[in-house]
């Protein structure tokens, strides 16, 4: 469970962080938000799909399981088994909330992660003995508001493509071993409806710029057999049973 709390120097002061080992905090993720500078790279390497938010409007995601609760690209002993991370698993455990309303953001960390430890221990620093952020999180602050800025980029693109009326519901059934496991919920680019835009329409994708991202969440597609087989592997792995060995 996900405790995220902002990062102050009453609360933080005197305690210390550490990287994650692996990717297991990420193991029943199923999808994760990705923004739209990642998703060319990202499309090389996993299915991209948009899922609708409250109130209209659509986010752009990675699908890492054909089922909830269970993330295909976190191998049982943590490590990552595909070439591309989103950003928002790097950045763990840290993450920035908005003020509602406002352009203001703050940092806040996973107080749950079990990455927060105490004085004392081998660890990175929150804040350095003069009461300033320290180099690290500094750092990482600065990446999470890179990150953020691009969310705005890509709330724009996404919109485009909306205005466009080129998103439409993506029904899909994908393949694991002999099963077709049915997953809801998800939509993409109607390649069709693009292709049928007037010059004025289509204009308005490019300077958006929302056309890249189209083609590649397209292109992402002919991932899907892929997640199948990465699923049943693990399946495969979880029902097998380990070798005993004589003590």
């Amino acid at each position: 469970m996900t405790n995220l709390v902002q990062v102050s120097r009453d609360r933080f002061a005197n305690k210390g962080w550490k990287r994650p080992k692996d990717y297991a905090f990420a193991a029943s993720e199923a999808v994760v938000g990705l923004v739209w500078s990642e998703i060319p790279a990202a499309a090389l390497a996993m299915p991209i799909a948009f899922m609708h938010q409250e109130p209209d409007t659509y986010v752009p995601v990675a699908l890492t399981s054909p089922r909830a609760g269970r993330n295909v690209f976190v191998a049982p002993i943590g490590h990552w088994l595909g070439t591309y991370v989103p950003f928002a698993l790097r950045t763990y455990p840290f993450r920035l909330r908005r003020v509602q309303d406002s352009d203001q953001v703050f940092l806040c960390v996973d107080e749950d992660s079990g990455l927060i430890v105490d004085p004392g221990e081998a660890a990175e620093r929150f804040y350095e003995p003069d009461g300033s952020l320290s180099a690290t999180v500094k750092g990482v602050f600065e990446n999470l508001q890179h990150i953020e800025a691009d969310r705005i980029r890509t709330t724009l693109a996404v919109a485009a493509l909306q205005q466009a009326d080129v998103i439409k519901p993506w029904p899909l059934a994908i393949p694991v071993g002999e099963q077709k496991v049915q997953v809801d919920g998800l939509y993409c680019v109607d390649e069709a409806a693009l292709n049928a835009l007037d010059d004025t329409s289509f204009l308005k994708l490019r300077k958006a710029p929302a056309l890249a991202g189209a083609y590649f969440q397209m292109q992402s597609m002919a991932q899907i057999h892929m997640l199948g087989q990465m699923a049943l592997l693990q399946e495969q792995s979880a029902s097998t049973p380990s070798e005993l060995v004589p003590i």
